[in-house]
């Protein structure tokens, strides 16, 4: 469990993050959300430790991440797995040595262990008749299914996500998003997902913050969206005609 507490961050005296308060669960897909400038950005990049916040709480399993020195947010960091938005896979490597590239930095297990870790990974997302190909001769999809194979090799208790969909196509981001849910309920992970996909979303979000402006705004799941009262929300979950619709046809069924 990732839990903020009063969490704020500023930039030239201006407030990006204010007051940020949010729980989020194990074995769940945690949703950040918000438009383009809201601060859902600069609020994973302080969760993850690459901003610091200037007040506030981040506890990592009750661990208080910004009170810690050098050594103890080492270990939390080898508890985490990324997946960037643009896989970020290293062109000059193999799948399978994409795969095992943390597992050579961080595991002291042999060579064979280490190999037998990355391709029961590689297992997992359907991906071992890949294995010796370089991430230019796969495609989008499944470059962004070698990044979950390589984000869960060292069976991180954090996973985090950002725009795992970007530049993919709605079948293919669908096939990402019910990876990323399944593994994080297999594992019990602690899953982070920041994304502009409404499909994500409808189907996956269990947990969803919405940021405006620097504020949360809102939280709760997926059904929740379809009743809710939060103007601002609602403008921007169903700006097109088809969440509309959507939203629609499940606030009948649920009058029903």
């Amino acid at each position: 469990m990732i839990e903020l507490k009063g969490l704020w961050k500023s930039f030239e005296k201006k407030d990006v993050l204010k007051d940020i308060n949010a729980i989020f669960e194990n074995g769940k897909t945690n949703l950040i959300i918000g438009q383009s400038g809201s601060g859902k950005t600069v609020l994973m990049k302080c969760i993850v430790g690459l901003l610091t916040p200037e007040k506030g709480e981040l506890l990592y399993d009750d661990r208080n991440f910004l009170t810690m020195g050098k050594k103890e947010k080492k270990i939390i960091r080898r508890e985490m797995g990324m997946i960037f938005q643009s896989a970020a896979l290293f062109d000059s490597m193999t799948v399978l040595e994409n795969v095992m590239f943390p597992l050579n930095m961080f595991s002291n297990d042999t060579l064979r262990n280490r190999t037998r870790q990355a391709m029961f990974c590689l297992d997992r997302v359907n991906l071992t008749e890949a294995q010796y190909k370089y991430p230019g001769e796969i495609s989008g999809g499944m470059q962004k299914r070698v990044a979950i194979a390589r984000a869960i090799a060292l069976k991180p208790q954090y996973l985090f996500c950002d725009e795992p969909n970007s530049g993919l196509d709605p079948k293919t981001s669908l096939v990402i998003d019910e990876l990323i849910h399944d593994i994080t309920t297999e594992y019990n992970m602690t899953t982070l997902i920041n994304t502009h996909d409404m499909n994500s979303v409808i189907g996956i979000g269990e947990k969803i913050i919405y940021i405006y402006e620097g504020y949360k705004e809102w939280e709760g799941s997926k059904e929740d969206i379809f009743t809710s009262s939060n103007q601002k929300l609602n403008d921007f979950i169903f700006a097109s005609d088809l969440f509309r619709k959507v939203k629609e046809v499940e606030v009948r069924n649920i009058e029903g």
